[in-house]
Order: C-alpha cells, then structure tokens, then sequence
C-alpha cells in the first residue's frame, strides 16, 4: 500500500503529488529501460578494467546517458563531456537559475553520480548476472543499476520535476564522473579545473547512498575512509615439494597471519593501532540510538548470511554482536579490515603437495570518519614491513586512502526540507544513518565548500547487495527518493 500524500506545499510551491506523479511516470516509460541498456554494459572502473579506454565501455554508457539526457529537451539545460588528458571522462550540465536573486542565495546546487562499476563477482542466482539486466517484482537486478548509474537519471527526472511545474529553483549542476569505485583518484584534478563552472555550492546532492530501509527517506550523516593495498609475503623463489621442504622452510601464509596479526587481534577483529580508532561525536551517537530503534535486529538479518541444517533446525551463522545499536557502530565508526583477494594459491582442483613461494593478500581496511587516510596507509605500511619474521620479503604496495566523511550540522531550512519530503512521499520521518563505505567526492566537496548543505542518500537498501551478486536497484524507493530530491530543491532559500 503506497503512503498517503502529504498535502502541505513547501515554500517554493511544489505540488508533491505531482511531482511523484511526474518522476513515476519518467521512471516508468523510460528510466528502467535506460538503466535496463546501461547495465548490459561492462564498464568497469579503471582499477579493473586497466584498458578501459581502449575498450570504451566507459565512454558508452557516458554517451548514453548523455543522449538520454539531452533528449529530456531541460529548459536551461546544458550538457558537456569533459576529457582532461589521461584521466577517466566526466559529464557536466548546467541548468540556469529561474528565481531571481534577490529572493535567494544566489547559491548552487551540485548533484554528483558514477556511472564506473564493480566487477562481476561470483554467485549470482542462475537466471541472473552483472551484464543481463532482469525486471522482477520492482527490483532491477544487475551491476551497477543501483551503485550508481540511476543517479544522472534520477538528478535531471527531479529537475524536470521542477519544470513541470515552473517551481523557482536556484543554478543547479551536475558532476558525473566515471572513477568512483578505483577511489575517485580522477575527481580532484576535474574539481580544481572546474571551479568557476561549479561556483558557489550551497547544496550537494549526492545519490551514491544507502538506506535503513525502504519505509522512510534516510539521510546519510557519515561516511567510513579506506586504506587499501597488496600485502605480499615471499619466502622462495619457486614452489618446491612440501614433504621435502617442510618444517625447514616456513609457510608463506603463516608468516602472512603472523604479519596481519600486528593490525587486527584475529578473535575479536579489533584493529590493534589506536591511532585508527576515534571517538563518536554525540550527535551521531544520539542519531545511531534513534535509528537502532527503528531498524531492530534487521541492522544485521539484512546480510545472507551461511546456514546449514542440524538436527532438524536451521543454524545461521552470527553477526559480531546483536545489539542493534552496537552493529550500527561496528558498521560506520569502527575501523575493520576485510581481506578481498588473494594471489599465488592454485585452483584446488590443481593443488599438489607443493609449498608455495609467495602469498599474497589484497586488504581493504575501513576508517572511521574522523581518521586521515593518509596518516593510516603510512603507519600501516610501516607496522607490516618492518621486521618480517624469518627475514621473509614483505611488502605492502598501497593503492591510496581516501579519508572519510561526517557530515555539517544541518540548517533549519534542510532539516524542515528533509521532513517534508520524508513525510510527503513515505508517511514517515526521515532517517539518519551512517554508512560503512567510501564516497572520497564527500570530503572534497565539505572542504571546498564548508557551509554547504549535503544531501547524501541513496537506494542501496536492505540485500541490495552492491558491489556483490545478485544487485538490484529498489524502483518504487527510487521514484520517491527522485521526488524527495525535487521537493528540497524547491525549499532551498
């Protein structure tokens, strides 16, 4: 059953049954379908796809999108693909101010997306995949629909929103680039050559986000930072016999434990260096406690985790812990390292009683928001290499930091825009939620412009699973979510 429509109209009058009116019929008639094209194309992010431009996967789905935009004939609208040389493109548009200055700011609004992707991944459903886009029961399924191709779409259904109804609203740009998921090491050079185009942001939009939920807009206030590299841990030159060499020759994946184990106590998961803790402001401790209530225990039942049969019954196995208020903090202010690949292990099916030379991991380690990345990667480095055991060769070959991300206090303007948009198009209350991932645009831009508001949501909701099988992009949370955007456009001052 859909929530009833708020009636109230914002300052700017924007009629919000119109607009979901309006944003449902786009998303209905020809944003699935686009999406549908975009997910069909492998455009993976340069850190996977290292021939990315010779392939030109990244440069389509630019071109499509571009197109589609263009087509939606935006009054004021602008749009321009920019190429700085041996960097990943970006699409620009620009839509001119329809309320006069002296009612307003005169500040802009900056919408952000990615169109770049994750990898395939393995462990899709079998009539799924991350290139066969599939539409079942308003779920689209396949990589990258969700994380983030919908953004432009969404961004520019939400300005026509504002159209449609000749609502006043202030500049409003877009920036999507094509670098995100290799850690946006693109972006800055293309915000530094943007300056004057971008000009006073006094609003960022940003839809690379998740939500608690699907029942109630959320409002992302914290994003974790990354450290991210290769360990490698090499003892031999070659593989030699394991009968023969073992017991003198030490195994490369003990020593790699032994290693790791100076980062993280392995029973527990906590990272070891106090300089990758902080402290939680309490206003986001206040805002975990209230959204702890909301979401209950499906803080944690929300992921699939592994089960088996025993004894008749079904034993899942467990999260770290099952307070609800705890698991939000595990997840957004708690550093953790994740190992996601690894290297010099044969299939198992090739596995002979050989004793390997080397291992070699690939690490992903969370931040929590208030900690420089740079500062993590340099003492990580450090705490690894130094004095291997048996005077192994270890290395750790970072591929860069990306700080984190908490957001501004908000102003009573954007807090009332929230709620309305929240109550308008949910029936319910907006959410605030931190989110354990990396958008490195998030603290460029609270950097560049420190008074800015930041919108920072998104549809990666409860299994959507980005970056993992089976993906999917929640549609009927998207139309409202590109509602909601329109309605806080509208009510910016």
């Amino acid at each position: 059953m859909n929530a009833p429509i708020h009636k109230e109209l914002p300052a700017h009058f924007l009629n919000a049954e119109k607009a979901l009116k309006d944003v449902t019929q786009s998303w209905d008639s020809q944003i699935v379908k686009e999406l549908t094209q975009y997910i069909e194309v492998p455009a993976k992010s340069p850190s996977f796809d290292p021939n990315w431009e010779a392939n030109g996967y990244l440069d389509t789905v630019l071109r499509q999108t571009a197109q589609w935009i263009e087509a939606q004939k935006v009054a004021g609208l602008s749009l321009e693909i920019i190429r700085l040389p041996g960097r990943t493109p970006v699409l620009f548009f620009e839509v001119a101010a329809t309320r006069a200055q002296s009612e307003g700011s005169g500040q802009t609004v900056l919408m952000y997306g990615h169109l770049d992707k994750q990898p395939e991944f393995s462990g899709w459903r079998n009539d799924l995949g991350p290139w066969t886009p599939k539409y079942e029961d308003g779920k689209l399924y396949g990589r990258g629909g969700a994380d983030d191709g919908y953004a432009a779409y969404a961004s520019v259904a939400a300005i026509q929103a504002l159209k449609n109804q000749t609502t006043p609203h202030p500049r409003i740009v877009g920036l999507i680039e094509t670098c995100e998921e290799s850690g946006s090491y693109d972006l800055l050079p293309y915000v530094d050559a943007m300056r004057d185009k971008l000009g006073d942001v006094g609003l960022v939009i940003c839809l690379d986000s998740g939500a608690g939920n699907y029942d109630q807009l959320w409002l992302t206030t914290s994003l974790r930072g990354m450290a991210s590299g290769t360990l490698k841990v090499e003892i031999l030159t070659e593989g030699i016999h394991s009968g023969d060499a073992s017991g003198l020759v030490p195994s490369s994946f003990r020593i790699m434990r032994q290693v790791l184990d100076r980062l993280e106590d392995s029973k527990s998961g906590r990272l070891l260096p106090a300089s990758f803790h902080c402290e939680v402001p309490a206003d986001r401790l206040a805002q975990a406690k209230a959204t702890a209530s909301i979401l209950g225990e499906e803080v944690y039942k929300r992921f699939p985790w592994a089960h088996y049969d025993c004894g008749g019954s079904t034993t899942f196995a467990l999260p770290t812990t099952t307070d609800p208020l705890q698991a939000l903090l595990n997840r957004t202010w708690t550093p953790t390292l994740s190992v996601t690949g690894a290297e010099g292990f044969p299939s198992l099916e090739n596995a002979g009683n050989v004793l390997r030379p080397y291992t070699a991991f690939k690490l992903s380690l969370r931040l929590p928001p208030l900690v420089e990345a740079d500062q993590a990667v340099a003492e990580m480095k450090k705490l690894l290499e130094d004095n291997a055991p048996y005077q192994a060769r270890v290395t750790f070959e970072s591929n860069g930091g990306a700080t984190g991300w908490n957001a501004p206090s908000s102003t009573p303007w954007f807090e009332q825009a929230l709620q309305s948009a929240s109550q308008a198009h949910f029936g319910a209350s907006v959410g605030y939620i931190g989110q354990g991932g990396t958008i490195p645009l998030m603290n460029m831009l609270s950097q560049g412009f420190p008074k800015a508001q930041m919108m920072v949501c998104g549809v990666l909701g409860p299994k959507s699973n980005a970056h993992g099988p089976n993906e999917f992009l929640h549609v009927p949370y998207a139309k409202k979510l590109t509602a909601s955007v329109a309605e806080v456009m509208a009510s910016m001052p």
